[in-house]
């Protein structure tokens, strides 16, 4: 799994048991999924269909610093399938998983669009290369 994006628990980020809050941590997780899935189908209109079971295994406290980490399940059609951890880099633990969540690319009608990819391409891969 990479693991593309830290953020450090303030304050604002805690629940009433001064732990972090789910719905924090779950907006974290559908913005990187939607950053990731604009990053490699290349279209900004994209949007989120569904999430699996969410399972929360250990939290983190004011200071701690969590990262998220994508992988890739499978291109469909018009769509590509995710999962997601969320680890605690202060205590090495699995905050969070997400088996399965599904990104739907969209044309300029909010309308489901091919997207015509079949593999992960990394940025460097697709940027021309003066001199090559």
């Amino acid at each position: 799994m990479r693991f593309h994006t830290r953020k450090w628990v303030k304050p604002e980020d805690l629940n009433a048991n001064e732990t972090l809050f789910g719905g924090t941590v779950l907006a974290w997780i559908d913005e990187e999924a939607a950053l990731y899935s604009v990053i490699q189908l290349e279209n900004k209109k994209v949007v989120t269909k569904y999430m699996s079971e969410i399972n929360f295994m250990s939290s983190a406290r004011q200071g701690d610093i969590v990262e998220i980490g994508i992988d890739v399940v499978k291109f469909g059609k018009s769509s590509l399938t995710l999962n997601c951890e969320v680890r605690n880099k202060m205590t090495r633990e699995t905050i969070v998983t997400v088996d399965n969540i599904i990104m739907v690319n969209l044309d300029g009608e909010g309308k489901p669009k091919p997207h015509g990819k079949t593999k992960v391409e990394f940025v460097k891969n697709r940027l021309g290369h003066e001199g090559d």
